[in-house]
């Protein structure tokens, strides 16, 4: 196997639920303190982080990733244990083997391989990497670019290595990311016998005219860079568990993924007007998890464009679908941020799985990429 899987291999075989980093990030700043990069480790509360860098000036690339990974769901539904990494017909299972740690050892592997063939290379080559992207993103990267921020340190391009192909490697590039804003609803009601439904007040039904309204609700057209903004019901929770007791209270959670057309107040003000407009008693905790961003086409996005089409013959597509990604903090500091990496199909699923073939192949585009913008 190659030196990129092989490092792999080794990352997957942590097991670093998040926030857990388990070694993964000593291993990484081991390989690039013998490469020559400067390591800061920035531990937050209970989450690792470090920031290493290698050369000068500007300008600076700065690949960005995390080492942390969703929970495994049912053990009996995997093919073999997730954290013992094994390969079946050319396919490698584990859990975070394309979320994203086949990303990771592809940038340290690509990055080794570039310094000692241009140990003079131009600018800068940073690392952000995290155990914190797939929990709460508080002590991640988020605290890692407010450290940042403060010290006035600037990172012009960032490579983030989220999963952003579909069909086939590098057919995708993410350039951007709608915002997401999420809302914790209480409804209150009055609670009663079910047989007298006079003495007593239903959130669920008072709620469900106003929830048929926002689900019905065409937000807005998106723009030519963004889809749509879209309203989602994620939990939904009333009653006692007794069938004869009307509950008194509704507790939900909802989301909007939204397009740099519509503002945070004024989703809050469409909410709580069509929440109002039914009679409905209710309660809201907002939270804001991330703002949409985008980098228009430039030298970062026309470099990893170049970097694809060198190693797969195609030109990829320009995308800002999906979830939220910490390209989102990393965009505040000004950067062209995109996101490049490996099939996204079967990220955070049971039997999480990479072709061996495209670790190897997502090495070269890095190695590219670097090529292209600092060579």
């Amino acid at each position: 196997m190659s030196a990129t899987v092989d490092l792999t291999f080794d990352l997957l075989s942590r097991n670093s639920v998040t926030p857990a980093d388990q070694g993964c990030q000593e291993v990484m700043t081991r390989r690039l303190e013998s490469a020559g990069f400067e390591i800061e480790n920035l531990r937050y509360g209970n989450v690792d982080n470090f920031w290493a860098t290698r050369g000068a000036g500007g300008p600076v690339l700065c690949f960005a990733g995390h080492t942390d990974v969703v929970p495994t769901g049912p053990l009996e539904e995997w093919i073999s244990d997730p954290f013992k990494p094994v390969v079946r017909d050319g396919v490698l299972f584990g859990r975070g083997a394309a979320d994203m740690k086949s990303a990771l050892a592809a940038m340290v592997t690509a990055t080794e391989e570039f310094v000692k063939a241009h140990p003079q290379h131009r600018g800068t080559i940073a690392f952000l990497v995290t155990s914190d992207e797939e929990g709460p993103s508080v002590d991640g990267t988020k605290r890692v670019v407010e450290t940042l921020r403060e010290r006035g340190q600037k990172i012009d391009w960032c490579i983030v290595g989220e999963p952003s192909s579909e069909k086939q490697l590098g057919d995708t590039i993410k350039i951007g990311r709608r915002g997401s804003l999420s809302g914790r609803l209480t409804v209150h009601g009055v609670q009663g016998h079910i047989a007298y439904p006079q003495l007593a007040e239903n959130p669920v039904h008072t709620f469900a005219p106003a929830l048929a309204e926002l689900v019905a609700r065409t937000w807005d057209s998106g723009n030519e860079h963004f889809q749509p903004t879209s309203f989602q019901i994620s939990n939904f929770n009333a009653g006692t568990g007794a069938p004869n007791v009307i509950p008194g209270e509704l507790k939900a959670r909802f989301n909007l993924r939204y397009s740099p057309v519509q503002s945070i107040e004024g989703m809050k003000n469409v909410v709580e007007g069509i929440l109002k407009k039914h009679g409905v008693r209710f309660t809201i905790e907002w939270y804001v998890s991330g703002e949409p961003f985008y980098t228009p086409p430039g030298a970062l996005s026309d470099g990893v464009a170049k970097a694809i089409d060198a190693e797969t013959g195609a030109k990829p597509k320009f995308s800002t679908g999906g979830g939220t990604s910490d390209g989102r903090f990393i965009a505040t500091l000004g950067s062209q941020v995109v996101e490049c990496g490996v099939i996204n199909a079967t990220i955070h699923k049971v039997n999480e799985h990479v072709a061996v073939a495209d670790i190897d192949r997502l090495h070269r585009i890095y190695l590219n990429a670097l090529k292209e913008l600092l060579a």
